[in-house]
C-alpha cells in the first residue's frame, strides 16, 4: 500500500475555532512567546503559563474535528496514512485518524517537569500547581516549548523519506524544524499544498489557495481517484 505522508499546520484547526498563533488575531498578538512558550518563563512564573495552557486546554474540548480532519480519515481505505502535525490539539485523532506524530506536543497530556519521559494522559483536566507526576516531580504541559529539542522530528523526517506522496495543510511552511521536513521528501513525489495564504516552497507543488475544509477535499479526492484501478 503506497504512503501518504501528510504536515499539518494551525490553519487546518482554524476552521474548528482553535485560536492560531501567527495570524494577525492570533495569540501571539495578546502574549508574549517569552511569558507563556520558554522554559524560562515557565521557570519565572510556573502559574502564568499553566494558566495559559489550561484555556487552551478547555478551548480545545469545546472544538470538534471539521471537514478536513474528516476527509483524512478517508485515504486510509486507499493508503498508508501518516499524519505529521505541527498542532498540540487532539482534532486529527478524534476525527478518526490512526496515525498521528505530533512535532510539538500534546495539550490533552502532561509530563514530569524533570523527565521528560514521564508523560500522563490528563484529558480537559487543568494543570495546578502541586499537581504531581508518577515520579513525584511537578506536571507540566507536554509542550515543546521555543528552545527546546523536538524529539519527534527524526522519526518524521523518515516518514517524509518513505513518502509516496506528501500533503501540506494550513501551514506558513516557516517554522522550523519543520518547515524543512519538505527537504527529505524524495524529489520524484508528487507534492500537494492546501492553504488561503500564499506560501513559498522551494520545490515543484500542485497548490490549492483556499481553506482546508474544500481544499483537502480536492486533494484527497485526487488521491483516491488516482488508487482506483483503471476501467
Amino acid at each position: 500500500m503506497q504512503k501518504v505522508v501528510i504536515l499539518t499546520g494551525a490553519g487546518i484547526s482554524a476552521e474548528s475555532g482553535i485560536s492560531t498563533f501567527r495570524d494577525s488575531d492570533g495569540l501571539w498578538e495578546k502574549y508574549r512567546i517569552e511569558d507563556v512558550c520558554t522554559v524560562e518563563a515557565y521557570e519565572r512564573n510556573p502559574q502564568l503559563v499553566l494558566d495559559f495552557y489550561n484555556a487552551r486546554r478547555r478551548e480545545l474540548f469545546k472544538a470538534e474535528p471539521n471537514e478536513a480532519h474528516r476527509q483524512l480519515v478517508r485515504l486510509e481505505k486507499y493508503y498508508d496514512v501518516r499524519i505529521i502535525t505541527q498542532n498540540i490539539d487532539n482534532l486529527h485523532e478524534r476525527a478518526g485518524s490512526t496515525n498521528v506524530l505530533h512535532l510539538h506536543g500534546e495539550l490533552n497530556k502532561g509530563r514530569s517537569d524533570i523527565n521528560d519521559n514521564v508523560i500522563v494522559e490528563i484529558g480537559d483536566r487543568d494543570i495546578h500547581i502541586g499537581d504531581r507526576a508518577p515520579d513525584g516531580a511537578q506536571l507540566r504541559p507536554h509542550i515543546v516549548w521555543f528552545g527546546e529539542g523536538v524529539p519527534n522530528i527524526e522519526p518524521a523526517s523518515k516518514l517524509c523519506e518513505e513518502a509516496d506522496f506528501f500533503v501540506v495543510i494550513g501551514t506558513s511552511m516557516a517554522v522550523y524544524p519543520a518547515a524543512g521536513l519538505i527537504h527529505f521528501v524524495p524529489n520524484n513525489v508528487p507534492c500537494y499544498l492546501v492553504d488561503p495564504k500564499t506560501v513559498t516552497v522551494s520545490r515543484p507543488i500542485k497548490i490549492y489557495q483556499e481553506k482546508a475544509g474544500t481544499g483537502v477535499k480536492k486533494v484527497v479526492d485526487e488521491l483516491i481517484q488516482l488508487a482506483q484501478p483503471e476501467p
